[in-house]
């Protein structure tokens, strides 16, 4: 299907420009290896909770991709067969690259358009899910981004939002004033000189920790995007919230939260944890991030206005998290090998950037693991394995912890307010 022609991008044309000459991420020849982990229906059921814990599973979205790039609408596309996906891009180059993907593995459920995010609203539609990650932060003014999406997101739709953080990026925006000094440009040769003095930069610089973080580093265009990018900001997670606020929009979660929380690795065993744990969500998360300090982007779901509440319903009051149906995330390991003495297994969610992440279980909390298979509620499970005589609060007390170190997500569509 042919992409569709608009009136011109209302962003930077040199931003534009850039993008046509570096495409990025860089461009995929093949889809083989996504398509195979999305077999799994239960990594697309914990994709879809992670966003809406408390509604049925559907999956005939209209889901817009913003800024799409070279493969990231191919792969939605791929991901979500009985979706309809529509993608955005203002660079042809990417799109071609999308187009090669869409024309290779038949996926007519992709509609392609040269469109810049601001003007969103000309598709004449509105979408259940919005992907926009790594974009907003290029644009020169990102509320009349995010204000453009939020107006094509159905009222009881989310945002799926990936955004730069302010402090683990003071390496990288360090390197972009010294190439504006040398005035460097992003040719073969000069990316390459550049590399080779990237490689060259002292072990403790700032720019040491996001270059080992950064598995794609080392290519000539995320190298260009990494540092010779025309426009980015960052955020912080006050300014994050702040500027949902403005554009009329309520913060829903953090794709992965652990990072952000008090009660969760090594923070939660200083002095100051049970202080930082009795402070609001926003100055807690706020508090958190200034205690790690490499955080290089944020990733989060966010919804229309006050939504988030009603669309976030998880807590371990009551009676009501007995009628959660706990799901694993695909991406979480157990490892059983060289643990800590008296331990069963420890946790590790591969999505984390920070080791301290990693989650101990004993034997007792091992076998509540275990039964997690995607269907029984958490009443279920206890009913069927038991509680080691602990107590109900103690595997309460567990399951809360699964969910606040991103080892699961909820099914909480069944759930009441009664027992």
């Amino acid at each position: 299907m042919p992409d569709k022609e608009t009136r011109p991008p209302a962003v930077s044309d040199e931003v534009q420009a850039f993008y046509e000459s570096r495409p990025y991420p860089a461009p995929l020849t093949s889809l083989d290896e996504h398509r195979d982990l999305y077999r799994d229906p239960d990594r697309r059921r914990a994709l879809f909770h992670l966003m809406w814990p408390a509604e049925p599973m559907r999956q005939d979205q209209e889901i817009l991709v913003a800024g799409c790039g070279t493969s990231q609408a191919a792969r939605y596309a791929l991901r979500e067969p009985d979706a309809r996906i529509t993608a955005i891009d203002v660079s042809e180059t990417s799109l071609r690259h999308t187009r090669e993907l869409q024309r290779k593995y038949d996926l007519e459920n992709l509609d392609l358009h040269r469109l810049p995010v601001e003007h969103a609203a000309d598709l004449g539609r509105t979408f259940d899910h919005v992907v926009c990650t790594g974009v907003l932060h290029h644009l020169p003014d990102p509320d009349v981004g995010l204000r453009a999406l939020r107006d094509v997101l159905n009222p009881r739709g989310a945002i799926h939002l990936m955004v730069y953080a302010h402090y683990g990026r003071a390496g990288i925006y360090m390197m972009q004033q010294y190439c504006r000094l040398l005035g460097i440009g992003f040719s073969d040769r000069e990316l390459r000189d550049l590399a080779a003095t990237v490689e060259a930069l002292p072990a403790d610089h700032p720019l040491s920790g996001p270059m080992r973080a950064a598995m794609d580093f080392g290519h000539a265009d995320a190298l260009a995007d990494a540092l010779l990018h025309p426009l980015d900001r960052a955020y912080t997670v006050p300014q994050l919230y702040a500027w949902l606020e403005r554009c009329g929009m309520s913060f829903g979660r953090w794709v992965e939260q652990a990072p952000y929380l008090a009660r969760c690795g090594m923070i939660a065993r200083t002095p100051h944890a049970a202080r930082l744990a009795s402070l609001p969500a926003p100055v807690q998360h706020a508090a958190v991030e200034l205690f790690r300090g490499t955080m290089v982007r944020h990733k989060l779901i966010a919804y229309r206005d006050a939504r988030a509440g009603e669309s976030q319903r998880i807590a371990f009051v009551g009676d009501r998290w007995r009628q959660y149906v706990p799901i694993r995330l695909p991406w979480t390991v157990r490892v059983r090998e060289r643990i800590p003495p008296g331990s069963a297994a420890v946790l590790i969610n591969r999505a984390h950037a920070f080791p301290d992440l990693a989650l101990t279980v004993d034997p007792v909390e091992d076998r509540l693991l275990g039964a997690i298979d995607g269907k029984r509620t958490l009443a279920e499970i206890l009913r069927s394995v038991g509680d080691g005589g602990r107590g109900p609060g103690r595997a309460r007390d567990f399951f809360e912890r699964l969910w606040h170190y991103d080892q699961v997500v909820f099914d909480a569509s069944r759930a009441t307010d009664s027992p």
